[in-house]
């Protein structure tokens, strides 16, 4: 059995009542992949006539599932589609077995659903290296579509976890010309989590209708300012997935181009990838580093993940030290243009130094009773330029230690 976490402090309060999106359907079960009698496995079943997109992690070492669904994600099908989920073994670094595994899933979906195998995606998240035994997820697969519920999305969210301590949902309902859409989304992540392209593994479904490349767009463009401008750790998963899709039962069409509908799925995007962080391994702190004035958006970008990363800001963090040269540190070390004189840190509304140099009216207490507070933000001005970033981040505990330290036993 898995051993069970203490709930994230910084958790909401409660899994979010998210709406029925018509069109999609949901089963979770416990297929004892890693861990005998937890809900380990989920599927999802779209409507004939869905569209579907995706983002995935750009790691060299990536999932076999991962590059299936690659392989998949940029073709037109008038079919419905499934999306099939394990946790407990990611299939990443297993050879011709993971290639074996991910194929004996998507035949297995494919012949429960009648669905082309093109039509069927598949993600897995957990350890390693590992063989995945798929003949317990396959012997799952008929009681998973027998159980397919529209109201079925919070059991999908419990069945993807791993390390997480709390399932992560969001939704948005939108009034457009043409009548209401809604949107909901499912995440699971907690450790490993530095996005590169894509994020951890999410999952998300509207019942607008949506022409796949503009869909693609959207979630590309979005995910540039949500999932990946989050960090807990510094590292990339194998694994990283994300889905969405748009099932068209709500009548209403919506292109790239309607910003009503894009701000609210901005909006879901950054409360799952906001969960992510408030339930980084360990994690008491959340942080949000904003970095203004550099040379460029893209520098800024580097100052900012810079800074969140660093181990040194983050175990300061975590001890509720305001220790700004740690802060100065990560902006000098991060590559992009900086200059020593003209840089400006606040925490929060704290001013600690400007111009190179400590401000003469901080005071370390403030800074302390600053630091003290569940949620802070780093504020790095560069006097260079325009180019502004903001990533969001976590404290660095010891409790990430005991967590990674026996992941596997």
């Amino acid at each position: 059995m898995a051993k069970t976490l203490a709930v994230s402090p910084l958790a909401p309060a409660a899994f979010p009542d998210l709406p029925v999106i018509g069109g999609v359907r949901f089963a979770a079960a416990a297929a004892g992949v890693r861990y005998a009698g937890r809900t380990d496995v989920m599927l999802a079943m779209l409507d004939p006539g869905s569209t579907v997109a995706g983002v995935f992690t750009r790691s060299a070492t990536r999932s076999a599932p991962v590059l299936d669904c690659q392989d998949k994600i940029g073709h037109d099908s008038a079919e419905g589609a499934a999306i099939i989920v394990n946790s407990g073994n990611s299939n990443a670094f297993t050879g011709r077995n993971g290639i074996e595994a991910t194929r004996a899933v998507i035949h297995a979906v494919a012949v429960a659903t009648g669905l082309p195998e093109e039509r069927v995606f598949s993600s897995s998240t957990g350890v390693i290296g590992e063989p995945l035994p798929h003949e317990r997820i396959t012997a799952k697969v008929d009681q998973l579509v027998g159980a397919l519920d529209e109201t079925g999305i919070a059991g999908a969210a419990r069945a993807i976890m791993t390390t997480d301590t709390f399932p992560k949902g969001a939704m948005a309902t939108v009034d457009l010309p043409g009548g209401q859409v809604k949107i909901a989304g499912i995440a699971k992540g907690s450790g490993m989590i530095a996005p590169d392209m894509a994020t951890m593994l999410v999952y998300v479904f509207t019942d607008a209708r949506i022409a796949r490349a503009d869909l693609q767009a959207m979630v590309s463009d979005i995910n540039a300012r949500s999932f990946n401008c989050i960090t807990v750790d510094s590292d990339t998963s194998t694994s990283d997935t994300l889905l969405m899709g748009a099932t068209g039962a709500s009548g209403v069409t919506v292109t790239a181009a309607d910003t009503a509908f894009t701000t609210a799925l901005e909006a879901v995007f950054l409360d799952l990838a906001h969960q992510v962080v408030r339930d980084g391994e360990g994690a008491t702190k959340f942080v949000t580093v904003e970095v203004t004035g550099a040379a460029s958006d893209a520098d800024a970008r580097t100052h900012a993940l810079s800074i969140a990363n660093s181990p040194l800001v983050k175990t300061a963090i975590a001890g509720e030290d305001p220790n700004w040269g740690r802060v100065v540190m990560a902006v000098g070390k991060s590559g992009a243009a900086a200059d020593r004189d003209l840089l400006t840190i606040r925490f929060g509304d704290v001013l600690v130094a400007e111009k190179g140099w400590v401000s003469p009216d901080y005071r370390e207490e403030d800074g302390a009773a600053l630091m003290r507070q569940p949620e802070i933000t780093i504020h790095v001005d560069l006097g260079l330029g325009q180019g502004k970033a903001t990533v969001w981040t976590c404290d660095l505990t010891h409790g990430y230690i005991s967590i990674n330290a026996d992941y596997r036993s």
